[in-house]
């Protein structure tokens, strides 16, 4: 472990404000915590105290945070070998025929209290925390855009994939980033070193930029590694909702952080596809930094999203 501790500022005799920064690396989501009497980003605690004492601490949470990264790593390199054209394609063809369970959405919600993401090192407490967490965030900013709050609400059910009821998919086929198959895989990939195990990556015929696609074709021709995102799509797109189509585009490529963080695999995109990118950069800076400790009240917006559900779903859903 490195870390690099900045000349103390010295606030009184009794006070010393300490900055200490891990050196960055692949994947690693916080670079920095500043000292006593601040908030530690990241930590959700404040902490008093002076000289070793606060170092200590601080290394503390930096060796927990190196662990978590450690197993983040892992599920990326287990993903990266694993997510193959043959392989999407497989699981398209067996969970887009949606003959698993009839449930509502309110139900599905529900279902997904007992799911955890692994790849979100940022997300410890429920997955109906998240989704309301970010459905109020959007809906105090964007009080007029219904059909924006249900998609925040809904946009991660389709993580039930990691549910027994539902065969209990492993981490990697459900959850994490996601990026397009049938072409080269871009370096802005995270921890990209570990496509070099996928045997797609050595395939003629899917290693090119556009691989087995053309320029401009549009996404919804691009095959999509396979999980939680490209299900809830094809959940809701099969069961006819009404949600306008920038909804399903957020839903389907929320995780698709390759594009709409690093800007990569746009000369796959058509004019469809850049009108439909504005909402979807709305949306995520609600997913990113809408999580928190602050309970939601469930009882108490409940009421209106199931108003939304009956407004853009039928009562029951195939899935």
């Amino acid at each position: 472990m490195t870390i690099l501790i900045d000349q103390p500022e010295l606030v009184d005799d009794n006070l010393t404000v300490i900055t200490i920064r891990p050196t960055r690396g692949e994947g690693l989501l916080r670079d920095e915590w500043v000292g006593i009497g601040r908030r530690i980003s990241g930590a959700e605690r404040w902490i008093h105290g002076a000289g070793d004492q606060f170092v200590r601490e601080l290394v503390q949470d930096y060796e927990a945070e190196s662990e978590r990264q450690k197993s983040v790593e892992e599920f990326y390199r287990i993903n990266h070998i694993n997510q193959t054209y043959d392989f999407v394609k497989k699981m398209r063809e067996a969970y887009g025929k949606l003959d698993r369970v009839e449930m509502s959405i309110w139900e599905c919600c529900e279902l997904l209290n007992d799911v955890v993401d692994d790849s979100d090192p940022d997300l410890d407490e429920p997955q109906i925390e998240h989704l309301l967490q970010t459905a109020e965030a959007i809906r105090k900013d964007y009080p007029n855009e219904d059909w924006l709050h249900l998609t925040a609400l809904i946009h991660d059910l389709g993580k039930v994939l990691l549910h027994p009821s539902f065969g209990g998919l492993p981490q990697w086929a459900v959850v994490g980033d996601t990026f397009p198959v049938g072409c080269a895989f871009d370096e802005v990939n995270v921890h990209h070193k570990y496509f070099k195990e996928n045997p797609d990556y050595y395939n003629h015929k899917y290693n090119t930029k556009n691989g087995i696609y053309s320029e401009g074709c549009g996404l919804n021709n691009v095959m999509m590694s396979w999980g939680h995102d490209d299900y809830m799509y094809l959940v809701a797109k099969e069961n006819k909702t009404t949600l306008p189509p920038a909804a399903l585009f957020t839903i389907r490529y929320h995780s698709f952080y390759p594009l709409h963080k690093h800007g990569a695999y746009k000369h796959l995109m058509n004019e469809e596809d850049a009108d439909n990118m504005k909402w979807l950069h709305i949306f995520n800076k609600y997913d990113l930094y809408s999580k928190s400790k602050v309970r939601i009240d469930v009882e108490k917006v409940k009421p209106y999203y199931l108003s939304l559900i009956e407004k853009y779903f039928p009562a029951k859903l195939r899935w």
